[in-house]
């Protein structure tokens, strides 16, 4: 016999199975569907999270075998599309987004990471109220509709004779010029543009000339950390000293005075590639190998993510050969210090380097005069989960770095920001400090969703 609160409760589940089946269904133009999964997105903090990134794996998707044209994802609380204009239509053709009901369809990409010809992640973004459980619709069906505006770039090109990767956002971007030392670049207004620096070759400095909404290079790396790099801690008898790829025996003896590694074969070798290219997120693939430290060996792999309307980077650390002379080696990542007047903030997980800072070509080649900027910040957060313990360093120039105890499969995960004084978003110091500790938040506690239910229309 069933009691008033168990039979309350199977009422309750009831309402709720018989509210999901009713839910209108989305339509576009002549697409109606009559398949759906239904996704219930769960934000566990009391803060809302806007343009927050939503990664489906192929495992927890319940029909992993399907053509990505197959895959619409509404937002069923969005407004609806209205009818093309005539005009719309001619500029577009066939693939332009029809009429909708019932929801509005977002952008989503279906992307493989290991190159197998299987996508492996659903990637779309969504806004969550504090708090707030959100049901996501992906409709099954052909639907060849809807053009997808690029928001993040990522591709590798020959920049001053030399071979380097990109990826951005609209807001800012990164690049690396020295190895695997990350610089930074903003804009003044929301574009990508890291295709014009690496196609036309144009100094990252320079550009404003061009045009100013094209912003500038907004730090130098020299032998730094930059805005973002990874070390390793060998030395437990000075724990402020960092061992890093660049910096080897076979580079100082074959290369001293250089910035750079020394020969490919006998010292650090980098290779990079292009994982994915937008719409909503671009990631680069750094591999690191031949690694010789003198007090161990080792190789990695690193995938920095750069997601639309955002100004942080992701950066996946995989250590494919970690092998130590001694077994108190410590992992670690870091920045580097803001010279001149800095405002550091520092807690638990969180770097944030910010202040002035004159904007010039560092290899000082020219007369060009510095130009100085009220406001230009960087920051590096690592989750709470790998119990990062802060740690400076006074080494080349200075920088802020975080030792990490070696997870069991040699892997971690950081993110680096940035913003300037001349951006559309976060161009003051006060609000970069808030992005950044609220993004934190979300980056230590991922949306969860619930188990997903395929629903067939009636």
């Amino acid at each position: 016999m069933f009691t008033k609160t168990t039979l309350s409760a199977l009422l309750t589940l009831c309402s709720l199975y018989v509210a999901a089946q009713t839910k209108p269904w989305y339509t576009q133009g002549d697409f109606y569907p009559s398949q759906r999964i239904a996704y219930t997105l769960v934000n566990d903090l009391d803060i809302s999270r806007e343009n927050c990134p939503i990664i489906i794996k192929r495992e927890d998707f319940p029909i992993p075998d399907i053509h990505e044209m197959w895959v619409t994802v509404v937002d069923p609380s969005l407004p609806p599309a209205p009818e093309p204009s005539e005009q719309q239509l001619r500029n577009q053709g066939g693939h332009e987004l029809r009429k909708e009901t019932n929801g509005h369809a977002i952008f989503h990409q279906l992307d493989d990471l290991d190159k197998d010809g299987i996508w492996d992640e659903l990637f779309f973004m969504t806004d969550l109220k504090p708090k707030e459980s959100k049901t996501i619709y992906i409709y099954m069906g052909e639907n060849i509709r809807g053009w997808n505006k690029h928001y993040t770039h990522a591709n590798i090109g020959s920049y001053t004779r030399h071979i380097m990767p990109f990826w951005e956002s609209e807001h800012v971007g990164w690049k690396i010029w020295f190895a695997n030392s990350v610089d930074v670049f903003a804009k003044r207004k929301p574009l990508l543009m890291s295709q014009r620096l690496y196609m036309e070759n144009l100094d990252g400095y320079g550009v404003s000339n061009i045009s100013k909404d094209l912003g500038s290079d907004i730090q130098s790396v020299g032998d730094s950390f930059g805005g973002g790099a990874i070390c390793l801690f060998e030395n437990p008898a000075k724990p402020d000293a960092v061992t890093r790829p660049r910096f080897t025996p076979a580079q100082a003896a074959m290369a001293p005075k250089s910035m750079w590694n020394a020969g490919q074969i006998s010292d650090t070798r980098y290779a990079y590639d292009v994982v994915v290219n937008g719409p909503l997120r671009s990631i680069i693939k750094i591999k690191t190998m031949n690694w010789d430290s003198g007090k161990g060996f080792y190789e990695l792999e690193q995938f920095y993510t750069a997601y639309a309307h955002q100004n942080y980077s992701t950066c996946q650390v995989n250590y494919t050969k970690f092998l130590p002379k001694n077994l108190d080696v410590l992992m670690g990542c870091g920045i580097r210090k803001k010279p001149g007047k800095e405002d550091l903030y520092q807690q638990n997980g969180i770097i944030i380097s910010s202040g002035p800072e004159g904007i010039k070509d560092p290899e000082k080649i020219d007369d060009r005069a510095e130009y100085l900027m009220d406001f230009i910040g960087k920051a590096i957060v690592v989750k709470d989960t790998y119990k990062p313990q802060y740690q400076f360093s006074a080494e080349r120039g200075g920088n802020h770095t975080f030792r990490i105890q070696a997870p069991k499969d040699n892997s971690f995960e950081y993110a680096i920001f940035a913003a300037w004084k001349d951006g559309a978003v976060l161009n003051t110091a006060a609000s970069f400090q808030d992005y950044v500790v609220k993004t934190s938040r979300e980056f230590n506690s991922p949306v969860r969703f619930l188990k997903p239910t395929i629903e067939n229309k009636k």
